[in-house]
This record gives structure tokens, C-alpha cells and sequence, in this order.
């Protein structure tokens, strides 16, 4: 199993959106990054949902449940998306700067690449946000 974060903005989708409708697909992403990253997930995979604008921090965690096909509203055919089921909030939100202050938290795609949208997370960085969150699964 793989780990992964998305980002969203609250006023566009919000966790409270994505707990209402259980599975919605993750359509819009526009890089090729992010795209590339949805590409490797896994059925069974899970990721933070992350609020990101105002509000930057760790909300929940869903599912991934349908592999990467094309983004119908991509009218150049070139990317894609990914179904994801909602699984529980946390119980903790885990603001960013919290995970900045962790040092081994340092290399996280959250922090190095603060724009992409879907990132990867290591098993490490995902066992302590889950701490930070005072979540189990």
C-alpha cells in the first residue's frame, strides 16, 4: 500500500463535501506531476485530504476505489483522475505549520513542493501525521 496527500481548497471541495457524497472522483488536476502520482495509485491506497488556502492542514483520509481514467472535463485528452472513498476525519487537524516544525518531516512533498496537489507520502511521514492527528485506522 502507498500513501498520498491531496490538496483542495475548502470553498471549491471541502472534507465535509467529500463525506457527503462517500466516493467522488478527483477531477481537475491540470499537472503533469500530480497526474503522474494519481497514475501510481493503487486500489486500497490511502491519502490525507488536505484543506489548503486559508485553512493548510490534514482534515481526513480517504480510498482510493477506481484507478486513474481520462478527466472528461479535459477537453485536450490529457489527464485524468482517480475515485477516492472518504474514510474518517481525523480527530486532531494537523496544520502545516506543525508538520514544518517536525524536523523529520523535512523532505515531505508537502513542504518541498508546496503547489502540487497530489503528493506522495512515506510510510514514515504518514505514521507521524496519523500521531499528530491522534488518528488510528
Amino acid at each position: 500500500m502507498a500513501y498520498w496527500l491531496i490538496k483542495s481548497e475548502p470553498g471549491a471541495w471541502s472534507w465535509e463535501d467529500h463525506v457527503k457524497v462517500g466516493v467522488e472522483p478527483w477531477d481537475g488536476v491540470r499537472s503533469h506531476q500530480a497526474c503522474n502520482n494519481m497514475k501510481a495509485m493503487q486500489i486500497g491506497d490511502l491519502a490525507f485530504f488536505y484543506h489548503s488556502v486559508k485553512e493548510r492542514r490534514v482534515v481526513g483520509i480517504v480510498e482510493v476505489v477506481k484507478l486513474y481514467y481520462p478527466d472528461p472535463s479535459d477537453d485536450s485528452g490529457r489527464f485524468g483522475m482517480v475515485d477516492f472513498k472518504a474514510v474518517k476525519a481525523v480527530n486532531t487537524p494537523v496544520p502545516l505549520s506543525d508538520i514544518k516544525a517536525v524536523p523529520q518531516l523535512d523532505n515531505m512533498a508537502l513542504v518541498k513542493q508546496s503547489r502540487l496537489s497530489v503528493c506522495p507520502v512515506s510510510e514514515q511521514e504518514w505514521n507521524l501525521i496519523m500521531a499528530m492527528a491522534e488518528t488510528t485506522l
